[in-house]
């Protein structure tokens, strides 16, 4: 098979980093190898700058929204055009962290930016270029904070309020709902569960790429 770009999206706390991994242990068992991993904000130099920027600011300015969402398209943009495409031009597989629904959810539902706005952003600046498949982990706010807190300090994301962070899920639910590419997993589970229907999603849909 050609290299697709996966990618994990949930909230803070749902498990994305270990879900990128046992999507790579799921990848290596089916014999794909030449894997590339990515996170958003971030993946390259440059917006490794900005995702510092974006997660803590600057001293006590107060970022604006529009600007925090130009932010995270710049450094989409930096990562798309120089690593994942040049990766699945190469056969790659690219997992990545993270990609443009987060922007959707985030800014646009949780933000309350207009969603013209970030439509005409994506276009411009992505065209036609999304995942090959998706995965939602989706966890309630107050479950994944909990999980996030354990960690030690919250960024500034993580520190936005309730009603923020329950818009942003709404949203991520109802995309899930409308786009087949993308696959909901219940991240509340046991690990051993949510391990279990990654390796469900994931596989049936490798068979599926191997059928077409």
């Amino acid at each position: 098979m050609n290299g697709k770009f996966i990618v994990i999206e949930g909230l803070e706390g749902a498990g994305k980093t270990t879900a990128c991994k046992i999507v790579e242990k799921i990848l290596r068992e089916h014999g794909i190898d030449n894997i590339v991993f990515t996170r958003e904000p971030g993946g390259t130099p440059i917006s490794e700058k900005l995702r510092d920027l974006f997660k803590r600011g600057v001293g006590q300015e107060r970022l604006n929204i529009k600007a925090e969402l130009l932010i995270l398209y710049a450094a989409r943009v930096q990562l798309v055009e120089t690593v994942i495409k040049p990766a699945l031009k190469r056969g790659m597989w690219v997992i990545g962290d993270r990609h443009d629904l987060s922007s959707q959810a985030y800014q646009g539902a949780g933000r309350k930016i207009d969603p013209q706005l970030i439509l005409l952003l994506r276009n411009m600046i992505l065209g036609d270029f999304s995942p090959d498949l998706t995965l939602y982990l989706d966890i309630p706010h107050l479950i994944g904070l909990k999980r996030v807190n354990a960690r030690g300090e919250l960024d500034r994301i993580e520190q936005e309020v309730s009603s923020f962070f329950t818009r942003t899920r709404a949203c991520y639910l109802e995309a899930a709902a409308l786009d087949a590419s993308i696959m909901t997993i219940d991240a509340t589970e046991p690990f051993e569960k949510v391990t279990e229907s990654i390796y469900s999603c994931v596989s049936r849909w490798l068979q599926q790429q191997k059928d077409m």
